[in-house]
């Protein structure tokens, strides 16, 4: 037997951080009591799955009572359907602490199966929770550096002076070969979310500096699950967090209009279809929770895995894991 099958058991974080890990989950489930938010727990498996078409799901089959054989099962990508449904049914504020799969996911700050912190409060609006996020991050890491919150629009004006609610995939592809971003040439993207995406993470990201950065108020065309302001220029009601550069948390001023959530979910399968991406069956348990009412509301969803890795100065999400992929 080869040495590296020989230490195939080992785990791959150390001691110390794992028992690092377990202070990290012990204050973060203090905080959460101290505000009087209860902790959960929803399926991990389900009938349905995420639509999102930049999101791909595990799935496995059942074959016992209560289903036609060879049913598919997806493991949840996040708690965000099952919760919303708790949320429905008048449990009020709530959070979970889980672990979610996103197949394809490997790398530097990438693992199939990652432990999951997300949250829910009723009547909050997604600045409110933004500042809420904040005391939980600055209480687990006292020295976070400076503070920062800004819009989407105001980061692109600052760091690549365009607009992005206004220039077309065209000019943003222009930018980022303005910018040196290299293996562009010949890459043909119509879309301007993905020109936006790869102009955020080549260009922006690595200039944010130290400290929290919270960019907030999307492109509506990449709200997901958030309501749309109907300002001037319509904005997703949406927040990611940047510790030191590295995005953390994304988070919504959650959308409520279960006609309008179905549309999207209608919208994300006719995507998928076009890209022949497979076709995930949509949660009707939660269209019909926000039929019955969902309350005004704003959840988060924070990666324990790369915030454990911001906290200790980790460069591989290995080394703040038990067992990766590889090893289970």
């Amino acid at each position: 037997m080869s040495p590296a099958v020989a230490d195939g058991w080992r785990p791959t974080a150390s001691i110390e951080m794992l028992r690092r890990r377990a202070r990290m989950l012990a204050d973060i489930r203090a905080f959460f009591q101290q505000r009087d938010i209860l902790e959960v727990e929803t399926p991990v498996c389900s009938r349905h799955g995420t639509t999102d078409p930049a999101i791909e799901s595990l799935a496995s089959r059942y074959t016992g009572p209560g289903a036609p054989s060879g049913t598919p099962l997806y493991l949840h990508t996040s708690p965000e359907f099952p919760m919303k449904r708790l949320l429905a049914a008048g449990l009020g504020a709530i959070y979970q602490i889980c672990k979610v799969f996103r197949d394809g996911e490997s790398g530097r700050r990438h693992n199939a199966e990652f432990t999951l912190l997300e949250w829910y409060r009723p009547g909050f609006d997604h600045h409110q929770l933004m500042d809420e996020v904040e005391q939980l991050i600055c209480q687990l890491m006292p020295q976070t550096g400076p503070v920062h919150k800004i819009s989407y629009q105001r980061l692109f004006e600052q760091h690549l002076q365009v607009n992005p609610h206004q220039t077309t995939a065209e000019q943003l592809r222009q930018c980022a070969l303005h910018q040196d971003v290299s293996g562009l040439e010949c890459l043909d993207l119509p879309d301007r979310d993905a020109w936006l995406d790869i102009l955020m993470t080549h260009c922006i990201e690595p200039a944010m500096g130290p400290g929290l950065c919270f960019v907030y108020d999307y492109p509506a065309s990449q709200a997901a699950l958030a309501n749309i302001r109907q300002d001037v220029v319509p904005v997703a009601e949406r927040f990611e967090l940047y510790i030191d550069g590295i995005e953390v948390a994304n988070g919504f001023h959650e959308l409520i209009d279960a006609t309008e959530q179905q549309k999207r979910f209608e919208q994300d399968l006719q995507q998928r279809s076009i890209s022949g991406q497979p076709l995930i069956p949509m949660d009707g348990h939660l269209i019909e929770a926000m039929k019955y009412g969902l309350p005004e509301c704003s959840g988060v969803a924070l990666g324990i895995d790369r915030l454990l890795m911001q906290m200790t100065g980790s460069a591989h999400i290995d080394s703040v894991i038990a067992f990766p992929l590889y090893r289970a």
